[in-house]
This record gives C-alpha cells, sequence and structure tokens, in this order.
C-alpha cells in the first residue's frame, strides 16, 4: 500500500500561507497615473513611487479619446476609455459622438474602429457596426452624420453587417449598412456632407461607378458619382465647404485643372480650382471655415504670401494670410516635425490638435485653445501625451481623440515621481535630457543612471543624485565617459554598472563602487571585459549580470558573485548556456537565502533550466524543485513575501498561458492564478507592501487600457478561502491514512486536480471537469507513481492551490 503524507510547507500553502490571505487584483489601479513611453526602473520608497525612463508625459489613464471641460481641459473621468487610436469624432445630434479610427475596445464593449458614445458617456450597447477588413488592421478614417445616417470612410471591407468596400452609410441607431454603396477600390480617408452631396477623397481611382483620382463627389441617395471631378495628383486631407466653394487641403500640387499648391478652392457645380490661391510651401491638414475667414493648420510654414508656422488665417476672397499669427512649433531641442491635424473654430475660440508642444512659445502639449481674433493662445492647457487628430465643441464639453493615451498631465521628461496615494504626479521634477534606466533611494538622496548628460539644467554625464524634497541635483558627479546602467546604495557606497571605463575620477570598467559623499571611485574594482547592466548588494556580496565573459579577476559568463570589498570573484559560477544567446541574464533579485536569475537560456548552473532558476544566494547551488520552465525570456523579476513576479517576453510558464507577466509560488515555481494578460513585454518590476508595480512596452494590461505602466494592489482578505472570478474552494487536504484526497468547492466551476513531478512536469490528471458545490474526494489507490516527491494541483477557473506531498511505497 503507498502512503502518501502531507508535507505542511509554510509559504506552499496558497490557501492559508496568509492569515488573512490577500488576494492581487488583475486589473490595474485606475487612479495611477501612466506615462508616454517605456518604463525602465521603478523603486518605491514609502508614499513615493519614483519612475525612470523613456518618456517626456506621465498623465490620468484617459485612453485615446477624452471629453474635455471647454473651461477648464479637465478630463471627464466617466468617459470610457478607448484602446487604440482615434482618427474621426461627430455629433450624434443627442449630446453624444460617434468615433472612428482604430480601435478595438470602447469601455466594457469589444468594438471594432467605430462606435457610438452617448450623451451619458456610456457606449451604446445596441451600435456596433463591426468594420472589418481580412487583410489588415481595420481604420475607420473619416464620419460624417447627415439626418440619421452616418457616412464612414477608412479601409474596411466589411462593415455594419454587409459588404462594403472602405466606403458606407450606416443607420444612426441599428448601426447597419444601408443599400447606399460607392464601392471604392481603395482607401477613403476624408469625408464631408454638403446639402445632397458627399464630398470624398482618398486613395481611390474609381469610386461610385466612375473613374475618380483621389477626390469625387458622391450623389447622397443613389451613391453615385456626379459630374464632379477635380482630379488631383495627391492627397487630399481636408475638405470644408462654404457656399458654392469647396475648400481642400493635402499633399497635391495640382487640382481642379490648375496648378494649386497644397491648398485650394474648388467650384462646388464644376469642380474647376477658382483664382483663390494662397500657395502653401507643404501639406495642409486642416481646415475650417467662419464667414469670410478660412482657418487652416498643417505642415507648413509659409502660406497666404506671408511666414505662418503650421496654422494660420487666410482672407476667403484674396487668399492672402491675415495678422492672425499663433506660431505653433516644437521647443527648438526637439527633434519632432510640428504639424496641426485638427482645427475646430466655435465663438470666439480656436481649438487646434496635433503634434506640437508651444503654440506662441507658451508650452502646449498638443492640444490649445486660441482667441480667434488676437491668436493669443488662452488658459485652457489640458496637455496630451501625444498627438491629438481629432476634435469636436458640443455643448461645454471639447471632444479630442488621437494617438494620446492620457490628457490632463504634466510634462515629465524621463523620470518623476508618483503619490502613491493619489496615484497622480508629484512636483518633483529632476528634467532628465535622456533615458534613467535606474533609481536608487538613500535618505534624502535620489541617485539615478542613465544615458543624459543634463538633469534639472545641470551637466551630469549618466549619473547623478537629486534632492528627494526639492527635486534639485546635488553636487554629487562621478562623471562616467558612457552609460551607466544600473545602480545600488549600500551604507556609505554606490555600486554601479554599465558602458563606462572612467567614473568617479578612476579608470575602471564596467563596474565601480562610489562614495556617496565625494562621488570619487573606491579601490574596489572587478574591472569587467563588457557591459554591467545588472548588480544587486547582498551583505559582503555582490551579485553582477551582463554581457562580460571576465570579472573579478576570473573568467564568469554573464552573471557572478563579487566581493563587496575587494571586488575578486567568489567561487559562485553558474555558467549560463543558450547556443545562439550565449546564455545572456536580464534579470537577477535577491529574496533571504534565494537569488532568483532571469534571461535567456536553457542551461544554467549545469542543469537545464528555461530562462528562469533559482539558487542558494551563498552556495550557488540549484535549488532543484523549483522549475517554471518559461518559453521564451525574462526580463525582470522581483520577489514579494511567498510571490515572485516575473516579466519578458513569454506566453508559457509552467505549462500555463500567461502573455509576457506572471505570478510564480517562491517554493514550488508554480504559476498562481493571477494573469494580466499585457500586450506587449516588461522592464521593470516593483513589489512590496501592498502593491505591485509593474513598467514596459505594454499598452493594455489587465483588460485594460494602460500604456507603460501600471498598479496592481490586493484587494481585501479571503481568509480561509480564494476567489478569483467564479473560482471558489475553502478546503484541500489529504486524508490522514494518505490514500485519499479531500476538496471542497463552493461555487459552480470547471476543476482540474493534477500531479507534477518536482521538475514541473504532469504526471497525472486526477479531475478535468465542471464541478457543483459540494465536498469531493479522490483515491489514488489506482494510480501506478514510482516512490517520490509531488505536487498536488487543485484549479478552479483561474486560479489554483498546491500541496506538495511525499510517495512511499
Amino acid at each position: 500500500m503507498r502512503i502518501i503524507t502531507l508535507l505542511l510547507i509554510a509559504f506552499t500553502m496558497i490557501i492559508s500561507r496568509r492569515a488573512p490571505c490577500q488576494e492581487l487584483s488583475s486589473t490595474p489601479n485606475p487612479k495611477t497615473w501612466v506615462t508616454n513611453g517605456r518604463v525602465t526602473a521603478i523603486m518605491q520608497d514609502k508614499d513615493k513611487v519614483y519612475l525612470g525612463g523613456q518618456f517626456y508625459y506621465v498623465g490620468p489613464n484617459t485612453g485615446h479619446c477624452a471629453s474635455l471641460d471647454s473651461a477648464t481641459g479637465t478630463a471627464v473621468s466617466s468617459f470610457p476609455k478607448v484602446s487604440g487610436t482615434v482618427c474621426s469624432i461627430v455629433p450624434d445630434s443627442q449630446g453624444g459622438c460617434f468615433i472612428g479610427g482604430c480601435f478595438t475596445r470602447v469601455g466594457a464593449y469589444a468594438r471594432n474602429s467605430i462606435a457610438h458614445i452617448l450623451s451619458d458617456y456610456s457606449v451604446d450597447p445596441a451600435w456596433n457596426p463591426d468594420a472589418f477588413n481580412s487583410t489588415n488592421v481595420c481604420n475607420v478614417y473619416a464620419l460624417s452624420v447627415s439626418g440619421n445616417r452616418v457616412y464612414a470612410g477608412g479601409d474596411f471591407t466589411s462593415i455594419g453587417g454587409r459588404t462594403r468596400n472602405y466606403i458606407a452609410c450606416l443607420d444612426a441607431t441599428t448601426g447597419l449598412a444601408t443599400d447606399w454603396n460607392p464601392n471604392a477600390n481603395l482607401l477613403v480617408s476624408t469625408l464631408c456632407t454638403s446639402g445632397n452631396s458627399v464630398y470624398v477623397s482618398g486613395y481611390f481611382d474609381t469610386i461610385g461607378g466612375q473613374a475618380r483620382g483621389l477626390i469625387a463627389c458622391l450623389d447622397k441617395t443613389t451613391g453615385l458619382a456626379t459630374a464632379w471631378n477635380p482630379n488631383a495628383n495627391s492627397e487630399v486631407l481636408a475638405f470644408s465647404v462654404s457656399g458654392n466653394s469647396v475648400y481642400a487641403g493635402g499633399a497635391f500640387s495640382s487640382i481642379g485643372g490648375q496648378e494649386r499648391h497644397f491648398i485650394a478652392c474648388l467650384s462646388a457645380t464644376s469642380g474647376l480650382a477658382t483664382a483663390w490661391n494662397p500657395n502653401a510651401n507643404d501639406y495642409v491638414n486642416a481646415l475650417s471655415v467662419i464667414g469670410s475667414s478660412i482657418y487652416v493648420g498643417g505642415y507648413f510654414d509659409t502660406i497666404g504670401g506671408t511666414a505662418r508656422d503650421h496654422i494660420a488665417c487666410l482672407d476667403a476672397t484674396t487668399g492672402l494670410a491675415t495678422a492672425w499669427n499663433p506660431k505653433a512649433s516644437y521647443s527648438p531641442s526637439s527633434s519632432y516635425i510640428c504639424t496641426i491635424s485638427a482645427l475646430i473654430v466655435r465663438g470666439n475660440n480656436a481649438y487646434i490638435g496635433g503634434d506640437f508642444d508651444t503654440i506662441n512659445d507658451q508650452p502646449r502639449k498638443h492640444i490649445a485653445c486660441l482667441d480667434v481674433t488676437t491668436g493669443l493662445t488662452t488658459a485652457w492647457n489640458p496637455g496630451a501625451s501625444d498627438p491629438v487628430l481629432a476634435l469636436l465643441v458640443s455643448g461645454n464639453g471639447v471632444y479630442a481623440g488621437g494617438d494620446f493615451t492620457s490628457i490632463g498631465g504634466k510634462t515629465r521628461n524621463n523620470i518623476a515621481c508618483f503619490d502613491t496615494t493619489t496615484g497622480s504626479a508629484t512636483d518633483w521634477n529632476p528634467n532628465a535630457n535622456n533615458g534613467v534606466s535606474a533609481i536608487s533611494a538613500s535618505g534624502n538622496n535620489v541617485y539615478i543612471a542613465g544615458a543624459f548628460d543634463k538633469i534639472g539644467g545641470q551637466t551630469r554625464n549618466y549619473i547623478g543624485c537629486i534632492d528627494a524634497f526639492t527635486g534639485l541635483v546635488t553636487s554629487w558627479n562621478p562623471n562616467a565617459n558612457a552609460n551607466v546602467r544600473t545602480l545600488s546604495v549600500s551604507a556609505s557606497n554606490v555600486y554601479v554598472g554599465g558602458d563606462f571605463t572612467s567614473i568617479g575620477g578612476q579608470a575602471r570598467n564596467h563596474a565601480a563602487c562610489l562614495d556617496t559623499s565625494t562621488g570619487l571611485a573606491t579601490d574596489y574594482n572587478p574591472n569587467a571585459d563588457s557591459s554591467v547592466a545588472i548588480l544587486s548588494v547582498n551583505g559582503n556580496i555582490v551579485y553582477a549580470c551582463g554581457k562580460f565573459t571576465s570579472i573579478g579577476g576570473q573568467p564568469r559568463r554573464n552573471i557572478a558573485s563579487l566581493d563587496a570589498t575587494t571586488g575578486f570573484a567568489t567561487s559562485w559560477n553558474l555558467h549560463p548556456y543558450f547556443e545562439i544567446y550565449n546564455g545572456e541574464i536580464y534579470a537577477l533579485c535577491l529574496n533571504g537565502d534565494r537569488i532568483y536569475v532571469g534571461g535567456y537560456f536553457s542551461d544554467i548552473g549545469g542543469q537545464q533550466r528555461n530562462n528562469i532558476a533559482c539558487f542558494d544566494a551563498s552556495t550557488g547551488g540549484l535549488v532543484q524543485n523549483w522549475n517554471p520552465n518559461l518559453n521564451n525570456p525574462v526580463s525582470v523579476i522581483s520577489v514579494n513575501g511567498n510571490n515572485v513576479y516575473v516579466g519578458g517576453f513569454f506566453t508559457l510558464i509552467g505549462g500555463q498561458k500567461s502573455n509576457s507577466i506572471a505570478c510564480l509560488d517562491a517554493t514550488t515555481g508554480f504559476a498562481t492564478g493571477w494573469n494580466p494578460d499585457a500586450n506587449n513585454s516588461q522592464t521593470a518590476l516593483s513589489a512590496s507592501g501592498s502593491s505591485v508595480y509593474v513598467g514596459g512596452y505594454f499598452t493594455s494590461i489587465g483588460g485594460s487600457v494602460c500604456p507603460y505602466f501600471a498598479r496592481f494592489d490586493f484587494i481585501g482578505s479571503t481568509a480561509a478561502r480564494h476567489r478569483n472570478g467564479n473560482s471558489l474552494f475553502n478546503a484541500f487536504s489529504v486524508s490522514s491514512s494518505g490514500t485519499t484526497i479531500y476538496y471542497t468547492i463552493v461555487k459552480n466551476s470547471p476543476v482540474s486536480l493534477r500531479v507534477f513531478d518536482m521538475r514541473g512536469r504532469r504526471i497525472a490528471s486526477l479531475v478535468n471537469c465542471n464541478q457543483a458545490p459540494g465536498n469531493y474526494s479522490v483515491s489514488l489507490g489506482s494510480r501506478r507513481l514510482p516512490a517520490g516527491t509531488y505536487v498536488l494541483q487543485l484549479k478552479t477557473g483561474d486560479f489554483s492551490a498546491m500541496r506538495r506531498c511525499a510517495l512511499e511505497r
């Protein structure tokens, strides 16, 4: 008879390891601000969290569309988050709007590139035209509303439940396509309705049953092309109709039978160009006609016979630029090209959106409001993280859509500090002029490293120290000669690694120790033969990872243990290996007597381990029973209690699907039920206290639009039970005789009970079916398992619990 004895090992038991036990949310904290670029360093310090990376803006997580107060510029928090670019916004005549672009979700609803948002900011549950193109990601570039009809243009081939090539008319109530079908042969990018006409432009050369070069007029009833045929020689990007005139802007140099550079006025009857000729020197992207004034925006810096920086007002009779001159631009240090993409005039205000950071030399990120009379910038200043492509003024609100994921935030160049209570950025603003890759705080000092050479207006080459309260740069200045990639503070020393060969006034190859008072290099000199990317200090030991083959006077491949005083390598030698990538190490995290290592390797410590492994921190011996077995590289690791949080490029971990981020049991290596499912990789993790902070390349995580940075919180107590969605169980044990496994299911759910060996290989499946609430038992009497130690995994829905047991004959 086999005897199965349960080994009660604390911290292996998911249900009882905490009293009470807390569950980590898989949904990001919605109050926490996001960035507009990658986060590569996260450090928690009491009530603050410091971020470093490659970004220039931080702000509330609004998604790609927002409703802004026309007086204050504040974004309405209840507006649904849109998961991708918004290119067009038009009113629905009921206080809501229709949006088009390239997105897959609006709020809680799946919506492919087109949606209806009601006046109360809820998503219309019934209106779902579901734009589709089987060959590529679908875009709805243009929308126009006329009566109960919504005209849509894009690169779709199906919309509203019917085949429609690039252009369609949808019922504004049902979202279904009408019989109107111009059937363009290539995408439609711009739409404008006027009377019984629908003016369209795009890349087509046939539409409405006729040959038409990039621009056409369609009959609103039949969908057939009218005789109107301006025949542009390049893209038309903007329309505005006024009386018998159709103003067009774009990339053309010929239209309506005349040479016209980037802007023209066409007869609405004949399609011929009039004598009106502002003659811009570059693209015109936006047009708004108000009486005798034509407001235009684009890439140009000359129009209407006068220098005008990307925005101008033209006389409708002469085509000359008026005195109105707001001057949109990017700051002199920027390499970006300025443009105005959206322009709408209402009353005495001209709202503009695009790719700029100053208007009239005033800081304005991608969105601004100008006085129509003077051209001066008003106080209205929402600030967007990225370009604004579409605007709509409705009632007391201004709708904005575009590439941005946040609006209403602050400029923060590559480094920021968030308040952990409010989730918003503090006033702390060191303003690094290039990427920040590492942050470490000690007392009143925040040490940072990266690719910058200036912080707070002061020259600091690749490394510096910031006052934690003021954000001002201190006098500490080690002056490295190349990138510093990592740093770790220990007592009066700052250990650093990177690409440098000189730092702290001494020759030091890729690793050094700096005095916290003077910034000078100490005698510590490991002399690595190539870059050091990770350093972690543990007492008198410094663990180093990078791309070196020699460090501390010994041959060591990419990872080493160094004496913290002498810099000499200890005997600890893991020797990671991978056939192509030479066993690169990207992540290292200490937790008590264990050290977790991640990267791109297939062997480490003399044994097979795929991309992640656990070692004894003192001896370097591999922890034999810990083997999550990831299918792709690990880039970051952070440990909190019995949880090992990992991020990277993987999609499978421990045989379970998990996209780029997961939580592992620190004792068994098995994946827990926490799985936020990111859409791209992670480059920073910090797990401590009541939250887990994540940074990386992702724009969606935890089922939410959440770009580059997210915070997950522990939620409530679950005591003797663990729940996740519909999964819930409150008992999992082995009988005293050792022959029977008992468990209780409290909610109806799919249940699996599996047996794994200590290498993580599944060797038996005991239960795999839906089970109703109740008490269950499973006998192992018929199983012919060899003697040894095993792990039992009970999984209900999305969450699992594990027990280790020893099987004896």
